[in-house]
């Protein structure tokens, strides 16, 4: 009776619709936010002749692909290869000073590739200290007398790449093997296997989900750069798209290679996506026992020689990019107080603390609809949100450029219709859309973060609350903001320093006469000024130290 009761209230009333909440609505309109450059590069890329898609089809795509895809190869094999032995030493060894390299080895996630590149090519350079010392060891006057591998290559790309970016690696998998604990390893040994086959065959399989994880962030960053593939010569398909758009003055033609590049975006995605869900599975299947594992003594040359092994990446990764800029910085503190940088730290602190601001809003409704409506659309909604990290900033520069500039153009029509009056370029003339660029690429930072926080507090917070008689805007106001600072204080800054590295998008976005401190450091660079660069370049990588101190703080607190 009851079933026929509801299919009669249908068939009078007809289909029974769920009302979409209000935080779901902002969360379509958010990720219509995101997803809006990305509709933007593909309308344009359509929007070129077919003989230009021939053209860059058959003599530009080729060659930047065949060189993007050997510089991810090369820099995926080494940053893993760095990444899980220093991991698996940190997490699983004892030797001396393993408790500060653990932390060390995190370090060179505060240097940006393309500050790592401009000191790599001043130290190994012929006036550089490295051929320097070659010359005087073995009596050599010219450069003429011997030869030198240059720094200007694939292989000086995938050194660069591979120092700064192995952390991504090393923390993912670091987590892991603590996750694992000692039990599994214990049982192999038992079954008479050695440390060697216990690290191949049980350890490593155990974190496989981990690795993918950590070498889908790695070539992402690796697709994102612009400023070292330049600087050493490397034609990606990244730099490829600044060329055609800046230099031979094709937008579609850059918008068609950038279509190109979003195939290995998705692609990377999609094995992001599965990497997770198998680590879920895999994660239940070991042991929560990490802080009482004991680890294997390592005494004599073994100790010290795995404590070489996991300085060595924080020496290339962190030390040498430091010692270089920091020596030339330490020669020209008058240029701290120089207009030129003063000018553009106040340019790259507005951006930042506006993307910040505008990020953490966004994120922050993501994260309360998540909470407050589990559906599948606000599930969609978010995830459709996320895909904006894996875009390259030149890519996202075109994708911005397009609607922004569309507006303008309209409104000024408009005006000058209807008024006598033109409005000019407000959106895509203007520091704003180095805005929007940031906000979508470092969404997902942001959500993910106040999402944890969101985590931490009890769904009954809220029942509480509106049995108490608050409703849902005060529940939000009053008793969810106020626990939900630590989380919302931690994206804001992590978004304000992300956006201040920044170069790929803002060097293709920025209006005329106005430079950050990224791009002040381009442009020095690439006019073979690197030491004049070295004070903005200082101060980025300072802000970049605040991050990775947090990270590093929390690595040793799993309890």
């Amino acid at each position: 009776m009851a079933a026929e009761a509801r299919v009669a209230q249908r068939t009078v009333h007809g289909p029974v619709r769920r009302r979409l909440s209000g935080a779901t609505l902002a969360a379509l309109v958010v990720s219509a936010f995101v997803a809006m450059p990305i509709v933007a590069i593909f309308l344009i890329g359509l929007s070129g002749d077919g003989e230009n898609w021939q053209h860059m089809l058959f003599n530009v795509v080729p060659r930047a692909a065949s060189r993007t895809l050997l510089l991810l190869a090369l820099t995926g094999a080494l940053t893993a290869s760095i990444g899980i032995v220093s991991a698996w030493l940190v997490a699983s060894c004892d030797f001396p000073l393993r408790r500060l390299l653990s932390v060390a080895l995190v370090l060179p996630l505060a240097i940006p590739s393309y500050l790592a590149a401009y000191a790599f090519g001043e130290f190994l350079d012929f006036t550089g200290p490295v051929q320097g010392l070659y010359r005087s060891l073995f009596g050599f006057t010219s450069a003429r007398d011997y030869s030198f591998p240059d720094v200007r290559s694939l292989g000086g790309a995938v050194l660069v790449m591979s120092a700064v970016l192995y952390p991504y690696v090393y923390l993912a998998c670091r987590s892991m093997f603590l996750m694992q604990g000692r039990a599994a390893a214990d049982v192999a040994r038992t079954l008479g296997a050695g440390p060697f086959r216990v690290f191949s065959r049980v350890q490593i399989p155990m974190a496989r989900p981990a690795i993918m994880v950590g070498l889908t962030l790695v070539m992402m960053e690796t697709l994102n750069d612009i400023g070292a593939v330049e600087y050493l010569g490397v034609n990606t398909l990244t730099f490829s798209i600044y060329d055609t758009w800046l230099n031979r003055g094709s937008l579609a033609g850059a918008a068609q290679i950038a279509s190109v590049l979003l195939v290995f975006v998705v692609l990377l995605l999609w094995i992001e996506r599965r990497a997770r869900r198998r680590q879920r599975f895999a994660s239940q299947k070991t042991t929560a026992v990490t802080i009482d594992a004991v680890r294997l003594k390592l005494s004599g040359w073994r100790g010290w020689g795995a404590a070489l092994l996991c300085a060595l990446p924080v020496i290339v990764g962190f030390v040498v990019p430091v010692a270089v800029l920091a020596g030339f910085a330490a020669r020209r503190l008058g240029d701290f107080t120089e207009p030129r940088l003063i000018k553009a730290l106040g340019h790259s602190v507005a951006v930042s603390s506006s993307a910040a601001l505008l990020t953490v809003i966004l994120a922050f409704v993501l994260a309360y609809a998540a909470r407050t409506d589990r559906s599948r659309l606000t599930a969609g909604a978010s995830r459709l949100a996320s895909l904006g990290y894996g875009i390259p900033g030149t890519v996202l520069g075109i994708g911005v450029l397009i609607p922004l500039a569309g507006f303008d153009n309209f409104l000024d029509g408009m005006l000058r219709q209807s008024l006598g009056i033109s409005s000019g370029l407000l959106l895509s003339g203007t520091g704003f859309a180095i805005v929007y660029a940031a906000t979508v690429r470092f969404l997902t930072m942001a959500e993910g973060t106040i999402d944890a926080g969101f985590q931490k507090l009890s769904p009954h917070l809220d029942m509480a609350a509106r049995t108490l008689g608050r409703n849902g805007l005060q529940t939000l106001s009053q008793v969810l903001l106020p626990n939900m600072r630590p989380a919302v204080l931690t994206a804001a800054l992590l978004v304000f320093i992300e956006t201040l590295k920044e170069l790929s998008a803002t060097i293709l976005l920025r209006p005329f006469n106005f430079n950050t401190l990224a791009t002040l450091v381009y442009e020095d660079a690439s006019r073979s000024k690197v030491q004049d660069a070295s004070v903005a370049a200082i101060i980025i990588i300072l802000a970049g130290l605040i991050p990775v101190i947090l990270v590093s703080r929390s690595l040793d607190r799993p309890r």
